[in-house]
């Protein structure tokens, strides 16, 4: 055999294993452990979990996690993308707008402190999640979580109106269980294209129905609007530009199915913008929809009376005196974070569209990660216009949905051949006098002397 390539065999393989960065199975576990306690609350719905601080102990696991990833992932601190700093920037800011709170310091540091460790699961996401096996693992638990959430609302709350307060937390809302339904629709639409097995597309399938049963029982309009908007662009990119017709017929027959079975009170919500109240839904809704406007209102002048640091995360519900949110995330951070915590939160976003704009240019992608492209793209583009209509500024699947595209567009660049060998590489090489030869597609080496 020849020498030089007997010394590629036998010393390459070493190479790659010593660029290979450590598995850190535990700390992704623990992540992956918070993405189910926040998605699939099982403390709310499972009585006896109440008792066991679940998120405070993934929280602080997930913490130990990302202290123990650094300097052994892949992926090092000073390769964050800039949305990390975006992200972290934000939350500084509203640090500084509860201590400067007008209305109470110590319910917006509480609520900020709870807030900031979306930043903690951001930074060991963008770490940790350096394949695509990863990445489609922690998307498919926020799906199922989303999917067994709807059935637990469906089940405990047929009989109450608008699913409203089944489930506490984060779906103790009907207009955030939407929200949170909507924007995780286009990844289980995703799932089942690429499901390979009978039992799996039934699955999937069944779990799109049940997740669009639950969003047309919220009767949720702002849930709705979104879903037209999501729907719309995942249509295109796994309809029209996938070549898959058969979905946007399907879509729109499911749709019609849905709101014929339980369109009822949504339909009445979206008829009582017009003012005209006709039954007692109807006047429920118009009722709700003055007070969104008297609450934007109200925002915008908190907006003009503290524009640079703001009232306080959640400090907006006291000083409205009307004790809800402005539902508008874009107000609903102006006014409780500032001027600049805005500007941060809508570059943070940016950041998403830009990763995804790269990612959607290349040719070179396969079938699977062009499918979680447009899943993700749909869901962004879903979350932009239905921030309009809903106060979502803390709610986590936004800023999860923004690390997923920074942790794809890493792996995508990742992929691409180095014009310079690794050190690791330099090191074997130069050892046994091997350098590389010709063009970067090249795998040969020769021989100097």
């Amino acid at each position: 055999m020849d020498p030089v390539r007997a010394a590629e065999q036998t010393i390459a393989p070493r190479a790659v294993e010593l660029q290979k960065p450590a598995s850190l199975n535990g700390a992704f576990f623990w992540l992956s452990a918070f993405y189910v306690i926040y998605c699939a609350r099982p403390e709310d719905w499972i009585p006896v979990l109440g008792y066991i601080p679940l998120a405070k102990i993934s929280g602080v696991f997930a913490l130990l996690g990302l202290l123990s990833s650094l300097g052994k992932t892949q992926r090092r601190i000073r390769d964050l993308p800039r949305e990390s700093n975006y992200l972290l920037g934000m939350i500084g800011v509203l640090f500084i707008s509860a201590a400067l709170s007008p209305v109470w310091k110590g319910g917006a540091l509480t609520h900020t402190l709870d807030f900031a460790k979306v930043w903690v699961v951001w930074i060991l996401t963008f770490l940790l999640v350096t394949d695509f096996a990863r990445l489609r693992r922690l998307v498919y638990i926020q799906s199922a979580s989303v999917a067994v959430i709807c059935v637990v609302s469906i089940i405990l709350g047929h009989n109450q109106p608008r699913l409203e307060g089944v489930i506490g937390g984060i779906y103790s809302n009907s207009n955030d269980l939407a929200f949170a339904i909507v924007l995780t629709l286009p990844f289980c639409l995703a799932f089942l294209l690429s499901a390979k097995g009978v039992l799996a597309r039934l699955s999937w399938t069944g779990a799109i129905l049940i997740m669009g049963l639950a969003l047309f029982m919220t009767a949720s309009r702002a849930g709705f609007i979104t879903l037209v908007i999501s729907g719309t662009v995942c249509l295109w990119h796994f309809g029209v530009k996938g070549r898959r017709f058969y979905l946007v017929v399907g879509s729109v027959l499911t749709v019609v199915i849905l709101l014929a079975v339980a369109g009822r009170p949504l339909a009445d919500r979206m008829a009582a913008i017009s003012g005209k109240v006709e039954n007692q839904e109807e006047g429920r809704a118009y009722s709700s929809y003055e007070q969104r406007r008297y609450l934007m209102s109200k925002a915008i002048e908190g907006i003009e009376r503290y524009p640079i640091f703001g009232l306080g995360v959640h400090n907006f519900q006291v000083y409205s005196d009307d004790w809800h949110d402005v539902h508008m995330t874009y107000l609903q951070i102006a006014v409780e974070g500032g001027i600049p915590s805005l500007i941060l939160y809508l570059l943070f976003i940016a950041s998403a569209f830009r990763n995804l704009r790269k990612l959607r240019r290349r040719k070179d992608l396969d079938a699977q990660t062009t499918l979680f492209v447009g899943g993700l793209h749909s869901s962004m583009i879903g979350f932009v216009i239905g921030a309009l209509f809903a106060p979502e500024a803390y709610q986590f699947f936004p800023y999860f949905a923004v690390a997923y595209a920074s942790a794809l567009a890493a792996m995508i660049n990742e992929r691409e051949p180095a014009s310079e060998p690794s050190p690791v590489g330099k090191d074997w090489r130069s050892r046994y006098g091997m350098v590389r030869a010709g063009k970067k597609k090249s795998g040969d080496f020769t021989l100097v002397h």
